[in-house]
C-alpha cells in the first residue's frame, strides 16, 4: 500500500526517532489550541466588560466536556484505522475513514441540534449568575453551531494520526488559530461585538480548520483519500469504533468529576487559594501537552503494529512512549518547578496568590512524569481493544480514590499538599492497574498472534 510523503510506517525503521518525529507535531499542535484560547480570554479581557469575560468562563466546564466526548471518540476512529494502515488492508482502511467521517458530519449536525435548545436549562442549573445568563448562552449558541466542524477534525486528525500524519493537523490548526485571533480584534475592537464576536470568531476558525482538513483528505492517496461518494457508515467498523471511542469518551469526562471535588476543597482555603489553583493549572496545561501527546502516540505506534502482527514491535513502541514521555515530563516538569515564581508571576504577580500557586507546583509538577507514564499506558491499552477495561481503572483511580481521599484522608491533613498528593498516588494505582491488565493482555495477544502465523502457514496456496 503506497504511502504519501506524510505518511509514516511505524512497522520498520528507526522507532524512537519516528516517535520524536510524530510527537513533537502533536504537542505544538495542543500548545497552539492553548495559545489561541489564552488569546480569546485576553482580547475579551481588554478590550469588553466583566461581564463579557464572567460568561464566557461561565461556559467553560461545559465546553471541557464537549471537547473530552469528541476527542474520546475520535481515538475509536484512530485506532481501527491504524490497525488496518498497519495490516496493509486498503479495503478496510478505506472503509474505516468513510464511517468515521460520514459519523463526524452527521453526528456533528446532531449534537448541534440536540445542544442547542438544552444550553439554557444546563447553564441555569449551574447556577449561573442572572446578570450573565444570557451572555453565556448567547455564546454556547453561536459556539454550538461549529460541532459539526469540530467532529469532522477531531474524528479527521485522529485518523490523519493513525496513518503518521501530524503535520498537516498542525498547519491548519495554526492557519486557524491565525484567523481566530484576526477575527477576534476585528469583531469585539472595531464591531463591538464582545461575547458574540469571540463566539463567532471561534466558529469561524473551527469552519476554516475542518475544511482544509478535509479538502487533504480528498486530495489524499487512494486508500487514504475521502470520497463523497463513498459516504456511508459500516455498521460493523462502527460498532468496534463506539467500543473504543465511547468508553475513552467516558473516561475523559471521569477526570471532571473528580477535579470538581477537588475544587470544593480547594474553595475552602479562601480567594488567595483558589486565584493561585487556577494561576497554576494554567502552567500546568502546558505541562499537560507533554503527556497527552504521548497518549495520541501510543495509540498510533502501538495500533499500526497490531495491524502488523508485530508483537514485538507492539511492545518496543509502547516502552519507546513511556521512556520519552518520562524524560520529557521530567525535565519539563522540573524546570517550570525551579522557574515557578517567575513563570507564576506572568499569570499573576501578587505574592500571596504565587505562594499558593507554588504550593500546588510542588506536588504537581515534580511528578508529573508519573502522568506522562499513565498516559502511555492508557493509550496502549486502547491500541489493543480494552477501552472498557481502561476506563474502570480510571474510574477507580482518579474519581473513587480521589473522592475518598477528600471525605476521608484530607480533612486530617489540611493543606495543599495534603489534597494534592491524591494526584501522583492516584497516578501510581493506576499505573501499576495498567501493567498487570498489560501483563496478561500481551500474553493474550502473542498466543492470538502465534495461532494466526501457524494457520497461515498451513494454508494451501493459491
Amino acid at each position: 500500500m503506497a504511502a504519501d510523503k506524510y505518511q509514516m510506517d511505524m512497522c520498520s525503521g528507526p522507532l524512537f526517532s519516528k516517535i520524536v518525529r510524530f510527537a513533537i507535531p502533536l504537542m505544538l499542535s495542543t500548545a497552539l489550541q492553548l495559545i489561541f484560547h489564552a488569546i480569546d480570554l485576553i482580547v475579551i479581557g481588554h478590550f469588553a466588560s466583566h461581564e463579557a469575560m464572567a460568561a464566557v468562563g461561565a461556559c467553560g466546564t461545559l465546553n471541557v466536556m464537549i471537547v473530552n466526548i469528541f476527542g474520546g471518540l475520535s481515538t475509536g476512529a484512530s485506532v481501527y484505522a491504524g490497525r488496518y494502515f498497519g495490516a496493509k488492508n486498503p479495503r478496510m482502511l478505506s472503509r474505516t475513514i468513510h464511517t468515521g467521517m460520514t459519523f463526524a458530519i452527521w453526528g456533528g449536525v446532531i449534537a448541534m441540534l440536540l445542544g442547542l435548545p438544552v444550553v439554557k436549562p444546563i447553564l441555569t442549573a449551574m447556577e449561573t449568575p442572572t446578570e450573565i445568563l444570557p451572555k453565556s448562552c448567547l455564546y454556547s449558541w453561536i459556539c454550538y453551531t461549529s460541532l459539526p466542524f469540530q467532529l469532522v477534525f477531531n474524528i479527521g486528525s485522529g485518523i490523519m494520526r493513525a496513518v503518521g500524519d501530524t503535520k498537516r493537523p498542525l498547519y491548519y490548526l495554526a492557519a486557524a488559530g491565525i484567523v481566530n485571533v484576526l477575527l477576534n480584534l476585528f469583531f469585539v475592537i472595531v464591531c463591538g461585538m464582545d461575547v458574540a464576536g469571540v463566539a463567532l470568531a471561534t466558529a469561524i476558525s473551527h469552519g476554516i480548520a475542518a475544511a482544509l482538513l478535509m479538502r487533504a483528505m480528498m486530495n489524499n492517496e487512494r486508500s487514504t483519500r475521502f470520497f463523497w461518494s463513498k459516504m456511508h457508515i459500516d455498521m460493523g467498523i462502527m460498532k468496534d469504533m463506539l467500543k473504543i471511542g465511547v468508553p475513552a469518551a467516558i473516561q475523559s469526562s471521569l477526570f471532571t468529576v473528580s477535579n470538581l471535588t477537588i475544587q470544593s476543597s480547594i474553595n475552602s482555603f479562601g480567594s488567595y487559594a483558589m486565584a493561585g489553583s487556577t494561576t497554576e493549572t494554567g502552567v500546568e496545561s502546558i505541562l499537560h501537552v507533554c503527556s497527552v501527546s504521548f497518549f495520541h502516540t501510543s495509540v498510533a505506534f502501538v495500533a499500526q503494529n497490531r495491524g502488523a502482527a508485530n508483537y514485538k514491535r507492539v511492545i518496543k513502541s509502547m516502552y519507546g512512549c513511556i521512556a520519552c514521555a518520562t524524560v520529557l515530563c521530567t525535565i519539563v516538569g522540573w524546570a517550570f518547578y525551579l522557574g515557578g515564581p517567575w513563570i507564576m508571576a506572568i499569570f499573576n504577580p501578587n505574592p500571596q496568590v504565587i505562594d499558593w500557586a507554588m504550593q500546588r507546583a510542588a506536588v504537581m509538577f515534580t511528578t508529573y512524569m508519573l502522568l506522562g507514564i499513565m498516559e502511555s499506558l492508557n493509550g496502549t491499552m486502547r491500541a489493543l481493544g480494552y477501552a472498557f477495561s481502561s476506563m474502570m481503572i480510571t474510574l477507580f483511580g482518579a474519581c473513587i480514590f480521589r473522592v475518598f481521599w477528600v471525605w476521608a484522608v484530607f480533612p486530617s491533613y489540611r493543606s495543599f499538599f495534603g489534597l494534592f498528593i491524591s494526584y501522583p498516588i492516584s497516578w501510581i494505582m493506576i499505573i501499576s492497574m495498567n501493567v498487570i491488565f498489560l501483563f496478561f493482555a500481551f500474553k493474550k495477544l502473542k498466543k492470538e498472534l502465534h495461532k494466526k502465523a501457524v494457520s497461515a502457514k498451513l494454508q494451501p496456496a493459491a
